[in-house]
């Protein structure tokens, strides 16, 4: 039966820190959360060493995962700022330098805000919404970079019509391509379309950080990060390895779509990532003959996940058939028509990051 003895009980098999003991011995492992077979490990390493660190996770990870039942594992380390005083197989004494549990993060050089575009579920349009995110906050002035950190479905690619190889950087391993006055990174930039990832957690949590550390991002206001659905091992390296401004959820009004938005942004919060709000998308469909308007999805889902999580919605982004059209054609709709409706939807919504998160200056 998996329940969090049975996890327990397996951690006990990973070796802490120095090799003296087992983690669970040594009290390192501080909450394990089961959800329909998902397992969320959060443990407390008095260790700022990286490889060390991930030994622990990639074993705590391969452990757990072999249990019966078990359909995906998330590992969270929060560790000290020094090791001072620290030795193997003891806690290190005092609580964390912060109130933030991710100790081990370190800023990205030279990037203001990272802001993390998220969904509880497929489908509901959170890469579209970040795309127009992204021109609508450059069209603004701000320096703006984005990350596609779906590795298992990228889509940047396609929505922006940015096809080429990324070249080698100067200081660091890659270079991002720029489209459309935006610094972009996609592994879809690095392997062949149609081509599956097949991919275990360690790998994809490596990816990740390599798609955020060794990359020249440069100087930047905002990166935006367009996290795969759900609340996996991307969602928690990301939380991890930087520190985050703040999320987003993107929602449709649709009831099912809502209960998984709550799940993401409960899992943000768990993490101590502030929720800056959630944008609705699809949210209502206007006629271009008629005008008349039709809720496909229902309405006003936004405001009952808001009031039951006491979030602001930032807005509510109509259903178009020239944002679909425009995604496909690499020409997303704030670029194609910047007065329309539906792009001035946008526009609000970037307003509000920027009132809520200045730019670092004006340039």
């Amino acid at each position: 039966m998996l329940n969090e003895p049975a996890v327990k009980q397996a951690l006990r098999r990973v070796t802490d820190v120095g090799g003296s003991g087992d983690i669970v011995s040594n009290n390192r492992v501080q909450k394990i959360n089961i959800t329909e077979g998902v397992v969320k490990i959060s443990l407390a390493l008095p260790t700022t060493d990286r490889d060390e660190r991930e030994r622990i996770e990639d074993a705590c990870f391969d452990t757990v995962m072999a249990l019966e039942g078990v359909k995906d594992v998330g590992v969270v380390v929060q560790s000290p700022k020094s090791d001072t005083g620290a030795k193997a197989g003891q806690r290190p004494p005092g609580p964390p330098s912060s109130e933030n549990p991710f100790d081990g993060q370190a800023p990205i050089a030279g990037i203001r805000h990272i802001i993390a575009i998220a969904s509880g579920k497929g489908g509901v349009g959170k890469s579209t919404v970040a795309v127009n995110l992204a021109l609508a906050l450059h069209k603004r002035g701000a320096r703006v970079g984005l990350l596609d950190a779906d590795v298992y479905g990228p889509s940047l690619p396609i929505l922006l019509g940015a096809h080429d190889k990324p070249r080698a950087g100067k200081t660091k391993e890659i270079s991002p391509l720029e489209k459309d006055g935006i610094k972009l990174m996609s592994l879809g930039f690095l392997t062949q379309p149609g081509m599956p990832v097949i991919w275990r957690g360690p790998i994809v949590m490596g990816v990740i950080k390599k798609l955020l550390l060794g990359v020249e991002w440069g100087e930047l206001d905002y990166l935006l990060v367009d996290l795969p659905p759900g609340t996996g091992d991307v969602q928690l390296t990301l939380v991890q390895t930087v520190p985050i401004t703040g999320a987003i959820i993107v929602t449709t009004p649709s009831e099912l779509a809502l209960v998984d938005a709550e799940r993401g942004l409960r899992m943000f919060e768990e993490v101590n990532v502030p929720v800056f709000g959630i944008v609705e998308n699809m949210s209502t469909f206007v006629c271009p003959h008629c005008g008349e308007k039709t809720d496909i999805f229902d309405t006003g889902g936004g405001e009952k996940i808001g009031k039951r999580t006491r979030t602001d919605v930032l807005g509510h982004i109509p259903l178009d058939p020239r944002v679909r059209a425009g995604g496909d054609d690499g020409n997303p709709i704030v670029k194609l028509d910047a007065e329309s409706p539906i792009s001035q939807a946008f526009f609000a919504v970037a307003d509000k990051i920027l009132e809520h998160y200045p730019m670092d200056s004006v340039h």
